[in-house]
């Protein structure tokens, strides 16, 4: 995974405020720790930071990261990076498409691992989405050549039409072995907590059915990543999410982008995440810092990192729907608006 200059050192709290980049390419701005700072590009690097002095209005922000794609199902990355989302999560797709999709960073998962014809092999997946395994020597030699063809994620899709529940364990020691995390498809109460004791690392969804405390408890220091408006942004899901971040879970903003068709970060998410009771600081974390360090992308205004970012006009702390009309935003050096 390439690492990505931004000025957010830990959390939406401590963004650096910057002036409006040049055509040219030198943003300048405040850092966190007070200093100000003009980057210097080189290609699609960041090729120097030597201090300066501004008080501008514009704020530098990280990419938007979307924890839950589907771009073979539907190919939109060059719209996505041009809204301001610079990294995707691709939670399902056929295995002869992993590999690069510029220009988008994307973490693939492959297929996700069901029972034999089950879901979503049996829907909208039908076309390599999924494979079906019924034994645990299955799991772990897909598995094993999912991560040998590039596969950074693992996906399981849970629930009476997904993976055996007693293949789940199997699933999570083969992908921990090679120090992947692990996804699940789980909309159920039972699905859910399921996972959580096998030691899954990401609900792919806000779960629908209603979560019991023990479901809630059992998902404390994992994540969740939200897609409410995938479900319609019904009133369990809101409730449960708020419920799992009360708890402790990590919220990542994810929209389900080829099962939903918003091609650039989404207005209805957002709202659905505030309803859920996420103020703008956590929405504005949701969709940036947190996914950052969840996915282990490196961070910091270093020289010699790749130089993407995007540049806001205002705090997205403070207004987290900053976030979706950016004023300018640059992927590996070039400006795309």
């Amino acid at each position: 995974m390439r690492p990505y200059i931004w000025l957010a050192v830990a959390a939406c709290g401590t963004a650096a405020r910057v002036a409006p980049p040049s055509e040219t390419g030198a943003p300048t701005g405040r850092l966190a720790d007070g200093s100000s700072v003009t980057l210097a590009l080189a290609g699609d690097r960041v090729g120097g930071v030597s201090p300066a002095g501004s008080n501008a209005s514009a704020w530098l922000w990280p990419p938007i990261v979307d924890s839950h794609v589907h771009l073979a199902y539907w190919p939109v990355g060059e719209q996505l990076a041009a809204s301001g989302v610079g990294v995707a999560i691709d939670l399902a797709a056929p295995e002869r498409t992993l590999g690069s999709r510029e220009p988008l960073d994307v973490i693939e998962a492959g297929p996700m691992l069901t029972r034999p014809n089950g879901y979503p092999l049996d829907s909208w997946g039908s076309d390599g989405f999924g494979i079906g395994c019924a034994d645990e020597a299955c799991v772990k030699s897909t598995i094993d050549r999912l991560v040998a063809a590039g596969a950074r994620v693992i996906k399981l899709a849970g629930d009476d039409d997904g993976l055996a529940p007693a293949l789940i364990p199997a699933a999570v020691a083969a992908a921990h072995a090679h120090r992947l995390k692990v996804a699940i498809h789980a909309l159920s109460n039972a699905s859910a907590l399921a996972a959580a004791r096998a030691g899954v690392d990401v609900l792919a969804h806000t779960p629908v059915e209603p979560l019991d405390d023990a479901t809630v408890q059992a998902w404390k220091g994992r994540a969740v990543i939200s897609t409410l408006a995938a479900f319609g942004g019904s009133a369990s899901a809101v409730q449960n999410l708020a419920k799992l971040r009360a708890a402790g879970a990590t919220v990542l903003y994810g929209t389900d982008l080829g099962n939903t068709r918003d091609a650039g970060p989404s207005a209805d998410e957002v709202k659905l995440l505030r309803d859920a009771g996420l103020d703008d600081s956590a929405i504005c974390d949701a969709m940036t810092t947190a996914p950052l360090a969840f996915w282990g992308i490196a961070a910091g205004p270093s020289v010699g990192r790749e130089a993407t970012f995007t540049v806001l006009d205002g705090d997205p702390r403070r207004d987290a729907s900053v976030l979706l009309h950016p004023r300018a935003i640059y992927v590996r050096g070039k400006r795309l608006r």
